[in-house]
């Protein structure tokens, strides 16, 4: 059984969807209806460790994860969330995934099978063996000569990964349905099967993640290591505060300061454009393959999208129209949780995709 599918005999009705990150976990419990699937609960515990020590992250591009105290972290959310469900859809981090865009001629899917499992050898830096190899076709296009090709999206994971988060969640006594890569997960939440193109920018705490979307599936993905906790850093360094106070400070402000607060957006501008440079960097390689289908906007996601003044500059940095991703209008939810789904929707938007996988 592939790691992206399902492990199903009779569909629950409904799951949690779980987004671990290198700084906090998010989950949402949603359920089966007739319209859209309904939010009925939702919850995030945030370490604030990772600031201050890498090794005090939940987990890191170094491809580890802590799995009793991740396990830990999982029992108190979902003890305090009351949920009354196991079954779980996970979230597998960018970080912790090799991926690729093959261009292959057209075959059938038997043959794109037996094709990746030698094309991977090329793209994966681990033995083949120690790798769960999955993927997913994305489209197609013809090249000069007017040969048409498959866009096949490539998937590998290290097969102790798996075998870690198999293992977090039935500590957890939470039932491991199916894992995902977040950028598929993202996608469902914000873009839908809409047939953009569009990028999608996930600036998480320790890295952020560039796609871009067509008609509901990635053809390009790229990650810089600039993300929230860059620009944390870059003010307690320069205003020479403890990274609390930064952090603080920079939820605050932002972007918008004026006077004396000036200084705390100019200390970020330079990481901030770093990101920037990572979406030209992603425009770019579609638009050299699909110069007839412009990339009309960003939408951002994970926390650092919170950062006020970010649309702004971001927008008059790229020239195109930037969005905060909005999750919740692919669910049903109780109204008095409106006056919070502003601020709430870059945080959950993965979990909310994993949620709804199966019930969409």
């Amino acid at each position: 059984m592939s790691f992206l599918q399902s492990i199903f005999g009779l569909k629950p009705a409904s799951f949690l969807g779980v987004d671990i990150g290198t700084s906090s976990i998010k989950i949402v419990e949603v359920s089966k209806a007739l319209q859209k699937p309904q939010l009925k609960t939702y919850g995030i515990l945030e370490t604030y460790g990772h600031l201050e020590r890498l090794n005090n992250a939940i987990q890191t591009s170094s491809l580890k994860i802590l799995e009793n105290e991740t396990a830990e972290l999982l029992k108190t959310l979902v003890a305090e969330m009351k949920v009354k469900t196991k079954d779980v859809v996970a979230s597998l981090p960018q970080f912790l995934v090799f991926t690729t865009l093959l261009e292959l001629p057209q075959m059938t899917s038997d043959d794109i099978g037996k094709s990746i499992s030698f094309q991977a050898r090329q793209y994966i830096p681990l033995p083949i063996s120690e790798v769960s190899i999955d993927w997913l076709k994305v489209g197609e296009r013809e090249d000069e000569n007017g040969v048409k090709k498959q866009l096949v999206f490539l998937i590998g994971v290290p097969n102790e990964n798996i075998k870690k988060y198999k293992a977090i969640f039935k500590s957890a006594g939470l039932t491991l349905r199916a894992l995902e890569l977040e950028t598929l997960s993202l996608s469902r939440s914000l873009v839908g099967d809409g047939n953009g193109p569009v990028a999608m920018v996930d600036i998480g705490a320790r890295s952020t993640i560039v796609s871009v979307i067509h008609k509901g599936l990635p053809q390009h993905i790229g990650q810089s290591d600039f993300a929230a906790s860059s620009l944390t850093q870059a003010i307690a360094n320069g205003l020479n505060i403890n990274v609390r106070r930064a952090e603080t400070l920079k939820k605050q402000r932002g972007l918008l300061g004026r006077g004396g607060d000036y200084e705390l957006s100019t200390l970020v501008l330079p990481f901030l454009d770093a990101i920037i440079e990572e979406i030209r960097r992603g425009i770019k390689a579609f638009q050299e393959k699909n110069p007839e289908t412009p990339v009309g906007s960003v939408i951002l996601s994970g926390g650092g999208a919170n950062l006020l003044g970010i649309e702004k500059y971001f927008s008059d940095q790229l020239g195109i129209p930037i969005t905060k991703g909005n999750p919740f209008f692919r669910v049903g939810y109780p109204p008095e949780i409106e006056p919070l789904v502003s601020e709430l929707s870059s945080t959950f938007s993965v979990a909310i995709g994993l949620g709804i996988r199966e019930l969409v």
